[in-house]
């Protein structure tokens, strides 16, 4: 009996591994996606490698077509980018442009603040004087 069962799992054991050398060369493999006719006699070879052709054809107009709408996509991304870039450039001026501003306004403030009180402090003197 445990000869039986020896040689029975033996016997699967080899079918299955047969099997799986048999199998190699398979149409599904993941780099094999193209219609290939594993028979290379007949009519119906030339059939399918002509309406491959035409398969083919078609999704090189698609692949174009999807190529010419990306480059258009990308030229639109390119002039949003180059509006984008003179508008900063022209905040970037304003920017500037106020800073000078502010420069020039802190500076003129301070001035005068310094006159009020150049002013106080001879008022402060004319008092202590007088009395």
């Amino acid at each position: 009996m445990k000869t039986f069962t020896k040689l029975a799992l033996s016997l699967s054991l080899c079918v299955f591994a047969a099997g799986l050398a048999m199998a190699d060369g398979s149409a599904f493999t993941p780099l094999n996606f193209d219609d290939t006719v594993y028979n290379g006699s007949g009519s119906n070879a030339q059939a399918t490698t002509i309406n491959g052709s035409a398969a083919e054809a078609a999704g090189n107009e698609s692949m174009q077509s999807a190529i010419l709408k990306l480059d258009n996509a990308q030229v639109e991304v390119r002039n949003e980018l180059l509006n984008c870039k003179t508008q900063y450039a022209d905040i970037d001026a304003q920017y500037v442009s106020y800073k000078a501003q502010r420069k020039a306004m802190k500076s003129q403030i301070r001035s005068i603040e310094r006159r009020i009180s150049q002013i106080d402090k001879a008022k402060e003197k004319i008092r202590k004087n007088m009395l």
